[in-house]
């Protein structure tokens, strides 16, 4: 009599186990996340699967595990935020689903699937239908390509930046697709505000990355981390933030992630007070949940990226830390950004269309150019005090020249509105 399928799976997945023992430990703190992984790879391996199936079979395990971590991530922040914004405004937040409203995120879940899908009579019903779809896989691709600690790289790519640069230019079909499919003049004004204000602020986002690049000498993501390695005099973490160049395309970087991620103050394309919901008024039920999910692991995306530019990935931010996981120090890092990008949201309020516009356009890519030759001289004169000497000249006096020319001329001028009485 045949063993059961179960019976023979576990034998096989012990088999894995003794083999791996054999050969050194199955796990360690710094390899925990590449367990599911190794898992599959060694059961695969074990049942004679050729090699090509055993290397996608872990590739989809390692996918399965950065998307299981970000929802997990997305539904805890879709709590946390709202307790973060209560406790600014001196209220509670959730508190009635489970214990301190723990299970707010469930009941959130619940009520999605459970609502009613609406689609407009004058809708495309298939692009429709695809629109939310596409939001969340350029968040997802570029999630897999992110290096989160020194052994956990999902997709270790050479060309890891310009991949994820590539599929972020998927989120402005989406949107189009959105707005455009909904059949009606408020989704598609919402699209074409949302594509503008996305299409300007990729500029000084791939300005500020160019900088890095051009210090690194390589556009693999896992090269700019190991770029960014050691100390300066023993305790100071060779961060690129770190750096005059760095520091200013690192707040370029900051400034268009906001941008990039829909996030206050530049929440322009749901303005309420004008445009309802912008491209997402005509969605309701799960395709409505699923634009808020893109937006969210879109920001985890952004600030996963802007940690691997800029506040060294991985990397220790002190000397004698090594016996910590790197990949806890990432996360570390992200939840401080995450934090920050909350607490920019509870202080600051949504600027103007025609601001937000202007000032991409004519102070943030200025200041984006201007890192590149700071950059470059910050490399060949040694990075010591000659470079922090002449980069702090290079930058301060063209910015206080941009300043001057942005708020008298360039700034538009005081309106006067006029109501009727």
């Amino acid at each position: 009599m045949k063993k059961p399928v179960l019976t023979l799976m576990l034998s096989l997945g012990m088999s894995a186990l003794v083999m791996a023992g054999e050969t050194g430990p199955l796990v360690t703190a710094e390899s925990l996340p590449r367990l599911p992984q190794r898992l599959v790879e060694m059961l695969l391996a074990a049942v004679g699967g050729p090699e090509w199936l055993v290397q996608l079979g872990g590739m989809a395990a390692a996918a399965g595990t950065v998307v299981g971590v970000f929802l997990g991530a997305f539904a805890l922040l879709s709590l946390i935020e709202r307790k973060v914004l209560a406790r600014v405004q001196n209220r509670l937040g959730p508190n009635r689903a489970g214990w301190f409203g723990i299970l707010q995120p469930v009941a959130d879940g619940i009520k999605m699937l459970t609502k009613e899908d609406i689609v407009p009579a004058k809708a495309e019903a298939l692009l429709h239908f695809l629109a939310p779809v596409l939001i969340v896989v350029p968040a997802v691709l570029a999630l897999g390509v992110i290096p989160y600690g020194r052994e956990w790289v999902p997709v270790n790519l050479d060309l890891g930046l310009v991949l994820f640069f590539a599929v972020g230019a998927m989120t402005e079909v989406a949107i189009f697709m959105a707005g455009w499919s909904s059949g009606s003049k408020f989704p598609m004004l919402g699209a074409m505000r949302a594509i503008s204000q996305m299409v300007s602020y990729e500029l000084p986002l791939m300005l500020a990355a160019l900088a890095v690049v051009m210090m690194a000498g390589t556009v693999s993501l896992s090269g700019i981390v190991d770029d960014q390695g050691g100390f300066v005099l023993g305790f100071i973490p060779k961060w690129n933030i770190l750096t005059p160049w760095g520091l200013v395309a690192g707040l370029v970087f900051l400034i268009a992630g906001v941008a990039e991620s829909n996030r206050t103050p530049f929440d322009l394309p749901e303005g309420e007070s004008e445009i309802v919901a912008g491209h997402m008024t005509e969605y309701s039920g799960f395709k409505y949940a699923l634009f808020f999910m893109g937006e969210y692991l879109g920001l985890f995306a952004i600030s996963g990226l802007g940690i691997t530019l800029f506040l060294g990935g991985w990397q220790a931010p002190l000397p004698g830390l090594g016996f910590v996981p790197t990949w806890i120090w990432f996360f570390g890092k992200l939840a401080a950004v995450i934090f920050f990008f909350l607490w920019i949201r509870a202080t600051y309020p949504r600027v103007r269309i025609d601001q937000l516009m202007r000032f991409a356009w004519l102070f943030l890519i200025p200041v984006g150019l201007l890192t590149l030759p700071v950059a470059a001289v910050w490399h060949y004169t040694g990075r010591g005090l000659l470079g922090w000497v002449l980069c702090g000249a290079m930058l301060v006096v063209p910015y206080a020249i941009l300043t001057v020319l942005y708020n008298r001329r360039m700034a538009p001028a005081t309106r006067r509105y006029q109501f009727v009485e």
